[in-house]
């Protein structure tokens, strides 16, 4: 086998390989030697078909296996024998001559190909001693548990049907159709749908003007869809509701006791305020990481500067690109609706994809250097969170879906590597703890650059989560809040 190096520009390298014809014949004699014992043809023994004719019969089928396992083992070999680590999977080209094809499957020609691929540039780690974070800690007050307790009581509080005027506190199950300009629009029904007066569930304006109604009352209630609703093709807009009152009840006493927990199947109070503020205190957690992280980051982003691959970065950046414009499209807008053209976008977004694959880069040589891995056992552990996250009756095909799909899998594993990786450098850095107040906690926590492909900035739709922004348009409901979230899972 010849390697010859036809190309050695910048990340870009060419290769050519050639196996004589000589050599190919080699492997495919000894194929049909093995299978000479195996095979059965009728008319011959067992073991005494002659060669010639194995190779009458099989050859050309033989000489493609030969050549594919020439392919794979060549490949990793060779780019490894550089001293070289690929950043994707290299292209092969082989001849796309039939004829010269045909000569290489019968043995009469040598067999050339081409790898084409980018490495991955080395990466000197540098000194974190000069790294510095600031974390924010809030530290959950008994207030806020007491208030997300009531909560759950509220949700756990029982209803019994009532004659006469629905008021404040009562709750009305309705029907109901929304339409602008006299047309219903899409997500805008609903049926049986319970709502309890004065809990500000639905958008500003429309429980009020169900104060004061009765069972089977018909009602045509009109909204105006705030500036920033999530589902920006409603934002704004004045919408008539027709309502149709099915039921107004009124609420039990509300009761905040061990019964009430035990009704939600935990032993006491005591135990359903460890929950709350446990899921509260995880909350307020992962916002002081993302913080912490996007600091981190950014100061790693700004000692590495160094080419990135160029088709690990558009592979990134077309998954960011997609992303923007499905967003885009959830919700009815245009770059133009944005403050930007869509060149302005695609210059943004390339860089973003820039800096996350050089940190992907960067993050992966301290991992691999500090003997960072992700065990089978956490990998476990995260294939079944993730599977959770699916409808019951689909769960079991999801995990199929990832035990037999590598790549799938390795969509899981990455993040969890990453996340490692920063619990390593947290560890080596400094690291200043600072108590601040929810309200300094929850500032500017817009998305901002990391090194996962979500959407970003000016060019982005309002909502990263096409999904969250369509649920929100299926109803006229206000966004939940972090903490109704906590009381919801407590439930």
């Amino acid at each position: 086998m010849q390697v010859t190096e036809t190309l050695n520009s910048g990340l870009k390298r060419e290769i050519k390989i050639t196996v004589p014809a000589g050599d190919m014949e080699a492997k495919l004699m000894a194929r049909l030697s093995d299978a000479r014992n195996k095979v059965r043809i009728n008319g011959f023994r067992p073991g005494k078909v002659p060669v010639q004719h194995l190779r009458k019969v099989y050859g050309k089928s033989f000489m493609a296996e030969v050549v594919n396992e020439i392919l794979n083992d060549s490949t990793r070999s060779i780019i490894t024998g550089r001293g070289e680590k690929a950043a994707m999977q290299p292209e092969v080209i082989m001849t796309e001559d039939e004829k010269e094809a045909e000569k290489i499957l019968a043995g009469g020609a040598d067999f050339e190909f081409r790898l084409n691929y980018e490495v991955i540039p080395p990466i000197e780690i540098k000194d974190f001693s000069d790294i510095k974070v600031t974390r924010q800690v809030f530290d959950v007050p008994d207030e806020e548990i007491d208030e997300q307790v009531k909560r759950v009581a509220e949700s756990a509080r029982t209803y019994e049907p009532k004659t006469g005027k629905a008021a404040e506190g009562d709750r009305v199950t309705i029907d109901y159709v929304g339409k602008i300009d006299g047309e219903a629009f899409g997500g805008g029904a609903g049926t049986d749908q319970p709502l309890v007066l004065g809990s500000k569930e639905f958008i500003p304006g429309f429980e009020d003007q169900l104060v004061g109604s009765k069972a089977g009352d018909e009602k045509q209630v009109t909204v105006t869809f705030p500036e920033n609703y999530q589902a920006a093709h409603l934002a704004g807009k004045e919408a008539t509701f027709d309502v149709t009152v099915k039921e107004v009840s009124k609420p039990g006493a509300l009761e905040i006791n061990d019964e009430m927990a035990k009704n939600l199947g935990l032993e006491s109070l005591e135990r359903l305020r460890e929950v709350v503020r446990g899921q509260i205190e995880n909350q307020f957690g992962a916002i002081t990481r993302q913080k912490v992280k996007r600091q981190l980051l950014d100061q790693l982003d700004a000692a590495y500067s160094f080419e990135a691959p160029s088709k690990l970065v558009d592979a990134e950046f077309n998954n960011i690109w997609n992303q923007v414009n499905r967003d885009l499209e959830a919700a009815g807008r245009t770059f133009a609706d944005e403050e930007t053209t869509e060149e302005e976008a695609r210059a943004e977004y390339m860089r973003l994809a820039e800096r996350r694959v050089r940190l992907g880069l960067v993050l992966a040589e301290i991992g691999e250097k500090a003997g960072v891995t992700v065990t089978d056992e956490e990998l476990q552990r995260g294939l079944f969170e993730q599977v959770r996250r699916y409808p019951a009756n689909q769960q079991q095909e999801a995990f199929e879906f990832y035990r037999n799909n590598p790549e799938a899998l390795n969509t899981l594993r990455a993040p969890m590597f990453e996340e490692k990786v920063v619990d390593h450098l947290l560890g080596q850095i400094s690291v200043t703890d600072v108590k601040v107040s929810k309200e300094e906690l929850l500032a500017d926590e817009e998305d901002t650059e990391t090194t996962k492909a979500k959407p970003a900035k000016k060019a982005a739709a309002k909502k990263a989560d096409t999904k969250k922004a369509d649920d929100d348009a299926e109803e006229p409901k206000k966004k939940a809040a972090p903490k109704k979230k906590a009381a919801k899972d407590a439930e």
